[in-house]
């Protein structure tokens, strides 16, 4: 008879472990062009370290979502994720405030 100890599977509790410490941020959806795809744009505001007078700086983000529900103008948070394309490596978690119709 073996006394070998068996492998254990890895606990349950890992994969929540890694959605905790995903990245998330909120921004403005500029695109809807693409299939499965839209651009949100993040804004995030600075202070000059020479002028000290207060900018705003973005970055624009290739997201996926499965469905096209979200329209330009949409307020969403985004979250990050394993690539999906060479471009694309963050998800459409939820929907933060839907755009006012003009």
């Amino acid at each position: 008879m073996s006394t070998t100890p068996q492998k254990q599977d890895a606990p349950a509790g890992g994969a929540s472990a890694a959605q905790k410490n995903q990245r998330r941020l909120v921004g403005r959806v500029t695109s809807t062009k693409m299939a499965k795809t839209v651009v949100v744009r993040v804004e995030r505001r600075v202070r000059d370290p020479m002028m000290g007078k207060t900018i705003t700086r973005s970055n624009k983000y290739h997201a996926h979502v499965e469905s096209g529900e979200f329209r330009d103008g949409d307020l969403v948070e985004i979250a990050e994720c394993r690539p999906i394309s060479k471009t694309k490596s963050w998800k459409v978690t939820r929907l933060v405030e839907k755009s006012r119709a003009v």
